[in-house]
């Protein structure tokens, strides 16, 4: 439960990082006019309105990256349940997205698209993770197998040699 719980901590902390750092990389592209204090919702407000909407394409990217990356980092770092953590991480970066695009009347249309996309992207992260605990759980299946296999021949009686005729 307590690895779980970091888990989730972790998957959110990283997957905020990466938005962060990709919401960053947008402003370098399309910087502030001089003046505006993107800490005040009207200068931001406006700052939004005057972007093209190709400047949106990162902001989405950031969005759906947080979601994807926070949640199959939790779901990897997770003891039990991938689907579960990743779905977890989803939900809180679904959350963040509704409130910023309540928060930013100028933002497009087009960009509530990624309101579901969080969900979709943090379902395939725990996705890929159930696939590869499967997949390691049935190689170690197979693994024993093959061990139990070998224990029984080597249990068995040395074959009997022809003795040679001198």
């Amino acid at each position: 439960m307590l690895r779980n719980f970091l888990a989730i901590i972790c998957g959110g902390i990283l997957g905020m990082a990466l938005n962060l750092g990709l919401i960053e990389l947008n402003m370098s592209f399309f910087p502030m006019s001089p003046g505006l204090d993107q800490n005040k919702p009207e200068d931001f407000n406006t700052y939004v309105s005057t972007l093209p909407a190709s400047a949106f394409i990162l902001v989405l990217a950031a969005h759906l990256g947080q979601s994807f990356v926070g949640g199959w980092i939790a779901a990897r770092l997770g003891a039990s349940r991938p689907m579960l953590l990743a779905m977890i991480i989803g939900i809180l970066t679904l959350t963040g997205a509704i409130m910023m695009t309540l928060m930013t009347p100028g933002a497009p249309a087009w960009l509530a698209v990624e309101l579901p996309l969080c969900l979709v992207v943090a379902w395939a992260a725990g996705r890929i993770e159930q696939k590869r605990r499967a997949e390691k759980d049935a190689a170690e299946h197979a693994d024993d197998e093959t061990g139990e296999a070998e224990t029984e021949k080597s249990e068995e009686a040395p074959p009997i040699m022809p003795a040679e005729d001198a």
